[in-house]
C-alpha cells in the first residue's frame, strides 16, 4: 500500500476509534438516567417526562457512531459459519464484494438522510413532547455516522486490495 494511502487509512481508523471510545461514555449518562426513572416510576409511582426520551436521544448516537469502528473490528453480524469454511482466497473475494456493497449502501443512506438532518438543523427541530428537547443533534448524527462508516468501508476495501492472499486479516491500526 502506498505510504500516503496507508497514512490516510490509519487516520480514518484512528478517528473512528476515538469516536467509538467517546461514545461509550454516553452509556455513563443513559444508565443512571434509566435507573433514576425506574426508581421513581416503580417505587414512588412518579415517572419523569424526560428520562426515556433522553435515553432514546443518546442511544441513537451511541449505536450509530460506534458502528464504523466496529466495522474495522469485524464485529458486525456476518455469515461466519459460511466464511470460516472458506479458504483465504475466497474470503478475500467475499470482502471484495462486501465492502463495495457497504459503500454503496452508505452513499444511498447519506443521500436520503442529509436533507432531513439539514432541515432539522435549520429549523432547530424539537420533539414536540412534554419535555420538548432539541432533536436536530440526533438527526445530524445519522449522516455523520454514515460518512464515517463509508470512509471506514473504503479503508477496509483498500486493506483487502493491498493484502496478498497469504496475509492474515488483521484489524490492528499501524502506529504512526
Amino acid at each position: 500500500m502506498p505510504t500516503w494511502l496507508s497514512a490516510a487509512t490509519s487516520a480514518v481508523t484512528r478517528l473512528n476509534r476515538a469516536i467509538f471510545h467517546l461514545t461509550v461514555w454516553l452509556m455513563a449518562i443513559v444508565v443512571p438516567v434509566m435507573l433514576y426513572e425506574v426508581v421513581l416510576r416503580y417505587l414512588f409511582n412518579d415517572p419523569t417526562v424526560w428520562a426515556m426520551e433522553l435515553a432514546v436521544l443518546l442511544f441513537g448516537p451511541y449505536f450509530l457512531l460506534g458502528g464504523p469502528y466496529l466495522l474495522h473490528l469485524r464485529g458486525h453480524v456476518s455469515l461466519d459459519l459460511v466464511r470460516q469454511r472458506l479458504n483465504a482466497v475466497w474470503q478475500r473475494r467475499m470482502d471484495l464484494v462486501n465492502f463495495p456493497v457497504i459503500i454503496l449502501f452508505c452513499a444511498i443512506l447519506i443521500y436520503f438522510s442529509w436533507p432531513s438532518a439539514w432541515s432539522a438543523w435549520q429549523y432547530r427541530e424539537t420533539s414536540f413532547s412534554a419535555w420538548n428537547p432539541p432533536i436536530w443533534p440526533a438527526k445530524a448524527v445519522v449522516p455523520l455516522s454514515l460518512v464515517l462508516m463509508l470512509l471506514q468501508a473504503l479503508v477496509e476495501l483498500c486493506r483487502v486490495i493491498y493484502r496478498t492472499d497469504s496475509e492474515p486479516v488483521t484489524n490492528e491500526v499501524p502506529q504512526a
